[in-house]
């Protein structure tokens, strides 16, 4: 199963990544392996025929990819989990945060704010499963596992 987490600068994507590869998963960040690239206007996308190439593996166990692009919407991903936070909990995720730098400028928070109110609806749509991400790392983790897990077939 190959399984998308999805969502907005701050809203914990990398966290759980680190989360679930702490208890042994095969777990990608787009942003922290390579998987995403520059593009005009200061934004970043996926290079997709990377992800592709991934996700054509089809992995026996589950795989988790994280990151948010347009390119999400044509890669076969068998799940998808939209992360979400407030508004409040993303601006101050994104002005402390030290793994990444995105974000620390006003002008980068205005536009993951506007992705808020923008895209965020149309991840909502799209996704089967969407989880506040409020909560420690550990806590989400349990409740994305709990989920996915459940819908994984044993043969």
């Amino acid at each position: 199963m190959r399984v998308l987490l999805t969502g907005m600068s701050g809203a914990g994507k990398s966290a759980l990544v680190q989360e679930l590869r702490r208890r042994g998963f095969e777990a990608y960040d787009a942003d922290d392996d390579g998987f995403s690239e520059k593009r005009g206007e200061g934004r970043w996308g996926w290079r997709a025929d990377l992800v592709a190439d991934l996700l054509a593996d089809d992995p026996p166990g589950v795989l988790f990819f994280a990151g948010c692009s347009e390119e999400q919407a044509s890669l076969p991903f068998d799940y998808r989990i939209l992360l979400t936070a407030p508004e409040a909990v993303l601006v101050e995720r994104l002005s402390t945060r030290t793994t990444n730098s995105y974000g620390a400028s006003a002008e980068q928070r205005s536009q993951v704010l506007a992705d808020l109110a923008e895209i965020e609806p149309l991840l909502r749509r799209s996704a089967d499963l969407v989880i506040a991400t409020t909560a420690r790392p550990s806590q989400v983790a349990d409740a994305v596992l709990e989920r996915v897990l459940g819908s994984v077939r044993v043969v």
